[in-house]
């Protein structure tokens, strides 16, 4: 098998085409005698080419959820698909064979390196464990790769993970995801641990690359500001459920859950002069293990009724490619919206009045 060349976009199919499906995934463990629902009927499509960001607080599940896309930790139920393909039906020498197409980058780039090997050796391994090209071509690629990531392969290559920053280990990390020349890549929280200007460097580094090799992205994060600059659209979690679902721009301009709206309050505002029309969100998070019945959100939302104890909301369409899970949405019902959303009930929310829960 040759190696692939550094800079060659991914040919793939047309525009729209499904790479990643995720229907109502459950990922849930045991704790002695009691569950922990981390995961609870997530479900929604990648297409090719587009970035999804993946957010919530701290505890959502959306780590879970990415690890789960790339089967590290099997889902209890539900279905991933990539191409067409249910992860879950594979065996294990045909997942492996898969997972060189799906790749993933996690949160702490030091650790995920091995300490005792060389940044060339690990940057080289995919290659080493498929065989591919002479070892003269992986050679090369090795030198190639660490290039594109801004790596000097001549001073890097032979140095170990401790001797770099961790903004230089998330390079190295990177470099070594795309040598098994993927198309999907699972970013989970890449850059939560860095300075804010690595951050930067990162995220430009990462938008490069997407570009250069044709990828598709999941990308998880705690922080909307970051998603923002990233994703073409974002699908918002609380606690193991799936929130609301929009274009990137649509999402920041007219939020349509009061979960999504809290986060984006909670964005810093350089300015101190400014104001803002967010409402901040307050009170702790519910316990995975004995989520609230209904809407998991309701314990915390200023706009809450008594039937959002009694029902769980579905996720609808309030506007073209905009879907939320509310009974109470900031933003009016779409009149083309589907029977779900047409039989539950919507009521402009009143801030001032409080829950009736």
């Amino acid at each position: 098998m040759s190696v692939p060349s550094v800079g060659t976009p991914v040919q793939g199919a047309g525009e729209g085409e499904a790479v990643l499906s995720v229907e109502n995934l459950v990922v849930e463990f045991r704790s002695g005698r009691r569950i922990v629902h981390a995961v609870s009927g997530v479900s929604f499509v990648v297409r090719r080419g587009e970035t999804l960001g993946l957010v919530g607080e701290s505890g959502c599940g959306k780590s879970t959820t990415g690890r789960a896309l790339v089967q590290v930790q099997p889902p209890t139920s539900g279905s991933v698909t990539y191409r067409g393909q249910d992860l879950g039906r594979l065996s294990h020498r045909q997942l492996r064979q898969m997972r060189t197409k799906i790749q993933m980058i996690f949160q702490d780039p030091i650790s995920s390196l091995n300490p005792r090997r060389r940044v060339c050796d690990i940057v080289a391994e995919p290659l080493n464990i498929w065989k591919r090209g002479t070892k003269q071509e992986r050679a090369d690629q090795v030198r190639k790769m660490l290039e594109a990531v801004g790596i000097d392969p001549d001073t890097a290559g032979g140095r170990r993970p401790q001797e770099f920053s961790g903004g230089q280990c998330q390079r190295i990390s990177i470099a070594r995801a795309l040598m098994a020349d993927p198309d999907l890549l699972i970013c989970d929280e890449p850059v939560s641990a860095l300075d804010v200007s690595v951050q930067a460097q990162i995220l430009n580094l990462l938008a490069d690359l997407k570009e250069r090799f044709g990828l598709t992205m999941v990308f998880i994060a705690h922080d909307l500001a970051v998603v923002k600059n990233v994703s073409d659209r974002v699908a918002v979690m609380y606690l193991g459920k799936l929130v609301e679902l929009a274009d990137s721009d649509d999402l920041y301009r007219s939020a349509a859950h009061p979960y999504t709206e809290a986060l984006l309050a909670s964005i810093p505002e350089p300015d101190p002069d400014k104001r803002t029309d967010h409402t901040a969100l307050s009170g702790e998070l519910p316990s995975p293990l004995d989520p609230p019945s209904g809407c998991r959100f309701r314990t915390r939302c200023p706009y809450a009724e008594a039937i959002c104890a009694e029902q769980e909301p579905p996720l609808r369409d309030v506007a073209p490619g905009h879907q939320v899970a509310c009974h109470f949405p900031l933003i009016a019902v779409a009149a083309n919206g589907s029977s779900a959303a047409a039989d539950a009930p919507f009521v402009t929310p009143d801030p001032a009045r409080p829950p009736d829960v």
